[in-house]
């Protein structure tokens, strides 16, 4: 599942992506409210959380204006001011939840967990699906064929991104920003590498391969008759 921090602390947004990371989540981080409306606007996400007190646009107007083009994206607010006003008013401008800081990591993800749980009757997708291969991102299982596949949490968050992008070239540069969060060195076989061990569990013991690449841009999975 695909989560938006926008937290203007360093040290804080450092740690709660690593945190999430690290938890099975493919994360996003902004450090102020203009580029956090700039992503909800031009990603789809499963949660934000959002930091009260930003630069250019406080986390109230980042809602405020992601709400009114419709999307209803679930929100988590963190502030470090207690006051009942500021947490109805948040809760007004249509926040799910409110986190307090200091706070520890153990209560953020028992949150977030709550909060995709609680929106996964809604609008958050929670199975990603192509042919006979099925990936639930809550319990963070995948089978194919009826046959539960096990992969490793990279392994796990490439096939995510291939699925939420089914259909489309995804360049060897966007999966190691997207999966590895590094900028892509053309002397490393890090994503061959990935890619292969990826299909030698999703692909090489089934006679339709959902894999594919294309030589010089990259790999995306589909059915075959799609293309």
């Amino acid at each position: 599942m695909k989560i938006l921090i926008a937290e203007d602390e360093p040290k804080t947004g450092v740690y709660l992506k690593q945190g999430l990371t690290e938890a099975g989540f493919v994360v996003d981080l902004v450090t102020n409210g203009i580029d956090a409306v700039q992503q909800a606007f031009d990603d789809e996400y499963d949660l934000l959380i959002l930091d009260v007190m930003m630069p250019g646009l406080d986390g109230w107007e980042v809602l405020e204006k992601v709400r009114a083009v419709g999307k209803e994206t679930p929100a988590l607010f963190l502030t470090a001011r207690d006051q009942v006003e500021d947490r109805v008013k948040g809760l007004e401008l249509g926040a799910d939840d409110y986190l307090i800081k200091p706070f520890a990591f153990s209560e953020l993800l028992a949150r977030v967990r709550s909060l995709l749980r609680r929106g996964a009757g809604t609008q958050v997708q929670t199975t990603l699906t192509v042919e006979d291969l099925h990936l639930d991102l809550l319990k963070r299982r995948v089978e194919r064929g009826g046959k539960r596949i096990d992969l490793t949490a990279k392994e796990f968050l490439l096939l995510e991104l291939l699925l939420r992008r089914r259909g489309e070239v995804l360049s060897k540069s966007l999966i190691a920003s997207k999966v590895w969060d590094i900028n892509f060195d053309s002397d490393t076989n890090i994503i061959e590498v990935a890619i292969r061990r990826l299909r030698a569990k999703v692909d090489d013991e089934f006679p339709v391969k959902l894999i594919h690449t294309v030589r010089g841009m990259g790999y995306f999975i589909d059915a075959p008759e799609a293309r």
